[in-house]
C-alpha cells in the first residue's frame, strides 16, 4: 500500500434462487446511487478483513471471501486514489436470515437482481467492470469454489538461539504476534479444517485460528520439515484428502516444504504447473498463500491464487 493512496474493499455477493443467479446491490442514501458493498480500510486491518467487515456492516449478510475478482481505480474529488479490492462471496440462505438489516442513513436499501440487469443497474463503470469480472468467471463454469490455505509458520527463534530440538523452536514475540493476526485474516475466508507441522513453532501459529472458531488442530509429521528432509513426509495424501473434502482448510508448514505443497495442489487439480507456483511458495514467515479450487470440480484446476504478507 501506498501513503497517498485511500484503500477500500468490498465483494459480488451472489446467491442461486430457484436455480438463478442473483448478485446483490446496495443503494446509498446520501448519494442516491446503486453500488457494490464496500468500504474504507480500518488502521491494523487488512484488505480481506475489510471486505467481509464492510459487506457485513452495510448489509447485515456475513460472509467468507471466494475467489478476487478485480481492483478498482479511481480519483476522489479531492484528488487523492482510491482503490478498491473486491471479492466474490455467496450469501448463503442461513447468513441471509440471520441478517438484522435495516433501511439507515447511509444504506437505503439492498436488492437482489439478475447480473445481467445490474450491470444497466449500477451507478458507475468501475463497479460494472467489477461485475463483468465476476461473470467472466460464471462463464467458464466457475461460480462455487472453497479455498486451501498454504501457510508459512510465524516468526520463530533462530536455530542458533534455540538448545532445544528443532521441532520444539518457538516463536518470538513477534511471531506470536503475527499468529495472533492471522487469525482474524484467515476466517475472512471461511477457514473451517486447520493442519499443521507437528513442530511447535506451526502450532502456535495456528492456536489463536482454533481459538477463535472453536476448531482442533491436526497435527501431523507429514507437514515438519525433518520428515520432509528425511523423505519420510506425505504431502500428497495431505493435500488430496483436503481437495476431495472441498472444505476451507489451510495448512500450516515450514519454508522448504510449502513448494511441495503447492506443486501437490497443481498435481491434484490437473492444473499445469509454472513459475506463479514458486511465487504462490515462497513466502515469509507468517504469509500465506490462498489457492481458490471449483466447488463443484475440484479437478478443474486452480482457479486463482492471492499471497497476503504478514501484518508484522
Amino acid at each position: 500500500m501506498t501513503d497517498t493512496a485511500v484503500y477500500a474493499a468490498g465483494g459480488v455477493l451472489w446467491r442461486l434462487v430457484e436455480g438463478k443467479l442473483r448478485v446483490l446491490v446496495i443503494h446509498r442514501t446520501a448519494y442516491a446511487d446503486v453500488t457494490l458493498p464496500k468500504g474504507k480500510v480500518d488502521p491494523g486491518e487488512t484488505l480481506a478483513e475489510t471486505a467481509v467487515r464492510e459487506i457485513f456492516e452495510e448489509t447485515g449478510i456475513r460472509v467468507a471471501l471466494g475467489i478476487p475478482v478485480g481492483v478498482s481505480r479511481y480519483r476522489m474529488p479531492n484528488k487523492r486514489q482510491k482503490i478498491v479490492h473486491y471479492w466474490s462471496a455467496e450469501a448463503t440462505d442461513d447468513a441471509i436470515r440471520a441478517s438484522a438489516f435495516v433501511p439507515n442513513k447511509e444504506i437505503a436499501a439492498i436488492e437482489w437482481i439478475a447480473p445481467r440487469k445490474a450491470l444497466d443497474y449500477l451507478s458507475y463503470p468501475v463497479d460494472v467492470e467489477i461485475l463483468e469480472q465476476f461473470l467472466r468467471y460464471v462463464d467458464d463454469g466457475v461460480l462455487a469454489t472453497f479455498p486451501i490455505v498454504v501457510l508459512r509458520h510465524a516468526k520463530a527463534v533462530d536455530r542458533e538461539d534455540w538448545n532445544g530440538t528443532d521441532v520444539q523452536r518457538p516463536l518470538t514475540g513477534r511471531g506470536a504476534r503475527q499468529a495472533s493476526c492471522l487469525a482474524g485474516q484467515l476466517q475472512a475466508f471461511g477457514v473451517r479444517k486447520i493442519v499443521s507441522s507437528d513442530a511447535t513453532r506451526c502450532v502456535s501459529t495456528v492456536t489463536p485460528l482454533a481459538a477463535a472458531t472453536g476448531r482442533t488442530i491436526t497435527r501431523t509429521t507429514h507437514l515438519g520439515q525433518d520428515a520432509w528432509e528425511a523423505g519420510t513426509s506425505d504431502v500428497r495424501t495431505i493435500v488430496g484428502k483436503r481437495v476431495r473434502s472441498r472444505k476451507p482448510a489451510v495448512l500450516c508448514s515450514h519454508g522448504p516444504v510449502l513448494p511441495g505443497i503447492l506443486s501437490e495442489l497443481a498435481l491434484a487439480t490437473g492444473t499445469l504447473r509454472g513459475s506463479y507456483l514458486g511465487s504462490a511458495s515462497a513466502l515469509d514467515p507468517g504469509a500465506f498463500s490462498v489457492v481458490h479450487l471449483s466447488a463443484t470440480n475440484p479437478g478443474s484446476g486452480i482457479v486463482a491464487i492471492e499471497t497476503h504478507e504478514p501484518k508484522i
